[in-house]
Formats: C-alpha cells, sequence, structure tokens
C-alpha cells in the first residue's frame, strides 16, 4: 500500500488562523484550503472598505496558501464561496472575472446567515499539485 502523503501548508503571506484548522492541506495531489476571509496577513485586521475589497483580499489569501504548497491559481479546481447576502452574486462575478480568465473552476456560491469575524464572504478551494 501506498504511503499517503499528507503536509499541513502554512505561510507568513497568509493569515494566522483564528481556530483550530490549518490553513492548508496538501495530499499527493491536491489542495485543501480552509475558508479564507478578508484578513489582512500583515496587520491582522479586517479588510472591510467594500464588498469587492473583502473578495479580492480573501482570494489573495488563497492564492498564498495555494501558491506556498507548490500550486497555482490556473490549478484551481473547486472554489466554495459563503456570503452573508446573494445580492452581491454580480460584484463576486466581476471580481472572480480578474482572477479566472480561461478554464473557470467549478464553484458553489451559498448565502448564509453569519461569518467568522463580522465577514461578508468566506472562500475556500481545492487546487492540483503543480507536477
Amino acid at each position: 500500500m501506498k504511503n499517503e502523503i499528507r503536509e499541513v501548508i502554512s505561510t507568513n503571506d497568509s493569515p494566522t488562523p483564528i481556530g483550530t484548522y490549518s490553513p492548508g492541506i496538501k495530499t499527493d495531489n491536491l489542495i485543501f484550503t480552509s475558508g479564507q476571509i478578508a484578513i489582512n496577513p500583515e496587520t491582522g485586521e479586517m479588510v472591510q472598505d467594500d464588498f469587492a475589497s473583502e473578495i479580492r483580499q480573501a482570494m489573495d489569501n488563497l492564492k498564498a496558501i495555494i501558491e506556498a504548497g507548490g500550486s497555482s491559481m490556473n490549478k484551481i479546481v473547486k472554489i466554495t464561496v459563503y456570503l452573508t447576502d446573494l445580492k452581491n452574486y454580480d460584484i463576486l462575478n466581476r471580481v472572480f472575472s480578474v482572477y479566472f480568465t480561461d478554464e473557470l473552476p467549478a464553484r458553489s456560491a451559498v448565502e448564509v446567515s453569519a461569518l467568522p469575524k463580522g465577514a461578508n464572504v468566506e472562500i475556500e478551494a481545492i487546487a492540483l499539485v503543480e507536477k
């Protein structure tokens, strides 16, 4: 039987976890990120200028974790987005169109009643490991 590889991913370029979880887990061929909210990793403060800024910070946090795991944004195969208000769905699509242009990942967007630290959006991803 093949030994399974399970490696914790962490980087100073993403926020310190605010709970009992790892920022990301790398297996033989996949990276799983924990949900990322708009915490600026340099200040530890929430970015709440506007909804688009929150999405960009959460995506930058995801990018840092995925890259620390040896992959890249274009290797994301699935994204799950949690929103406190689905009325922001069009803004989500506009911001995502900057991050994803060619082969789009599969995506789910779910409205939830609340998110940690009063965030309006939380995003998690699954990516292929670069070979």
